[in-house]
């Protein structure tokens, strides 16, 4: 069973009482992505459930306060979280995705099933699932029409939409095909959110991560970088280590001036060539995924590398869960003042 505290439901139950919270229980929480967007937009952790130690170790590490579960979403109890706000989850992808086997339903890691028994089990206003642009295909017509139809004899109106994280100002592509389900009276509100704006480039982004210790060649470098970055790619632990993806993926990155073979462990140091060709270190690619900079990673190079690249940004799931806020207080969503990414992340968190 999920191993958390004997009064967690009891201590969340209690507080959204006190407060009147807007909360939510999420599943598959990974590293924060999501997570720190969904703090954004106003909603408050009941739960977060990550079976990965270092993953949970990561959220513990940047929220002690919150309730996270280190847990298999199939053994943790969701009934004791009925009446919760939202659920949320970045189910995993890998039965989706065009670089694996595309097994979708088929694949034991499939966690759709599971996830549609945990909004029958707490019943929230809303539902927001999230995964790679694969289950867009027409591979899988039938699939997303069964989950739509579950969803819908739960009573809940649906929409699947594909955002792209550059959208929302975080300078890479990772296009990402979200579901959002609402009870019909606020589901008659909800728009989704409209982009807002010219993501910076790669070489704009990383310009102060990359010239710290003084390399020469970091302005040019910085100038030739003038794109958005390929989708990052986190990879499994059976599957994936600390490079940028596989062979395409290394060429988009060698047309930015990055060497996507590996990682490295910090900026290039003043006496670099000029015309180094530099690899990127783990918090600038959590700077290229949307992360804030004091955004903290528990474990190992590649364990940390790993949470980063499977994350869903924070900016795309800020707005998302913005727009399901104004959905829930009967408004329809408006342009936001300002993307919430990157280095423009710094203080946006209370």
């Amino acid at each position: 069973m999920a191993l958390l505290p004997q009064d967690a439901p009891l201590i969340w139950k209690d507080r959204n009482m006190e407060n009147g919270a807007r909360t939510v229980l999420e599943i598959c929480a990974g590293a924060g992505g999501q997570s720190s967007g969904l703090e954004m937009a106003g909603f408050e952790h009941a739960c977060a459930v990550e079976i990965d130690h270092d993953a949970a170790s990561t959220l513990r590490l940047n929220r002690p306060g919150w309730n996270v579960a280190e847990a298999d979403v199939h053994e943790f109890d969701a009934t004791a979280y009925r009446g919760v706000t939202l659920l949320a989850g970045g189910v995993p992808c890998p039965p989706f995705s065009v670089a694996g086997k595309q097994l979708g339903p088929d694949d034991e890691r499939d966690l759709f099933p599971r996830a549609l028994e945990m909004v029958a089990q707490t019943k929230p206003d809303a539902v927001m699932l999230e995964n790679v642009k694969g289950l867009a295909s027409d591979r899988f017509t039938a699939y997303r029409a069964s989950i739509l139809r579950r969803l819908h004899s739960l009573g809940y109106e649906t929409d699947w939409k594909l955002l792209h994280a550059s959208w929302y100002g975080v300078p890479q592509l990772r296009p990402r095909f979200i579901l959002v389900a609402m009870r019909p009276r606020y589901f008659a509100h909800f728009n989704w959110p409209e982009p807002v704006g010219t993501p910076p480039t790669v070489g704009k982004a990383l310009w102060e991560l990359m010239s710290e210790n003084g390399w020469p060649g970091a302005a040019a470098w910085s100038r030739a970088a003038n794109d958005i970055a390929p989708t990052i790619v986190g990879g499994s632990k059976k599957h994936g280590g600390a490079d940028l993806g596989p062979t395409r993926s290394r060429l988009a990155w060698l047309q930015l001036g990055v060497d996507g073979k590996g990682l490295a462990d910090s900026a290039p140091p003043a006496d670099a060539p000029t015309d180094l060709i530099p690899r990127l270190t783990n918090p600038m690619v959590a700077l290229l995924q949307g992360f804030r900079p004091d955004w903290l990673f528990s474990g190992r190079k590649t364990a940390v590398y790993r949470q980063i690249g499977n994350a869903f940004p924070p900016p795309v799931a800020a707005n998302v869960g913005r727009a399901m806020q104004s959905a829930l207080d009967g408004q329809g969503y408006g342009r936001p003042q300002q993307p919430l990414v990157t280095h423009e992340l710094e203080g946006a968190l209370v």
